[in-house]
């Protein structure tokens, strides 16, 4: 009889955290893109166009890195914000090869997020035309070092969620413990 209120009372007490969790893991993330994902172009794409499943905002100034092989690294022009959808101009110049987007981005909820879409192209891409994008609006070329992850100002980080879950299992376990000895 102990060991069923005990087990009810562990049943709530985890039914409780994970509804009260719920809300904190529902991030949002990247939807589709243009190009997508895997994708072989035959000619490079003169705009990008990324779609998430929520709100965002740019990072920082430049959220979108286009690189390729030997070295290749495409002009990326002002990105602009609509809602869900972040698009850009770029001039792509290189070999035919793997490229890979590259973006960053802040979602409604304040959590910053980066990822990447890699994509081919069947041939090389021409070299510049007179409509490259200004130098106010060109990409500075990408770092070889990883970007560090980011904690947005006003996040708590999430050592301090599991450390706060933790406590709140441990917590339900002593009541639930100390209500089962009570009644026997």
């Amino acid at each position: 009889m102990r060991f069923r209120r005990f087990g009810a009372s562990l049943l709530v007490t985890g039914l409780a955290l994970l509804g009260a969790a719920s809300p904190a893991l529902a991030h949002s993330e990247l939807k589709s893109s243009d190009p997508e994902r895997g994708a072989s172009l035959a000619t490079p794409p003169t705009q990008i166009k990324l779609t998430f499943t929520g709100p965002v905002t740019l990072a920082d100034d430049h959220p979108i890195q286009i690189t390729g092989p030997e070295n290749a690294s495409w002009t990326v022009g002002r990105a602009q914000v609509a809602g869900t959808v972040v698009t850009a101009p770029v001039q792509a110049v290189g070999p035919a090869g793997e490229y890979t987007l590259r973006y960053k981005v802040t979602f409604e909820d304040s959590h910053a997020a980066s990822g990447s879409v890699k994509f081919n192209l069947s041939a090389p891409a021409a070299a510049p035309s007179s409509q490259v994008p200004s130098s106010s609006q060109a990409q500075a070329p990408p770092s070889s070092a990883a970007p560090a992850p980011q904690t947005p100002e006003g996040l708590v980080p999430s050592w301090v969620w599991i450390v706060l879950a933790v406590a709140v299992v441990v917590a339900g376990l002593v009541v639930a413990l100390r209500f089962t000895r009570r009644k026997d």
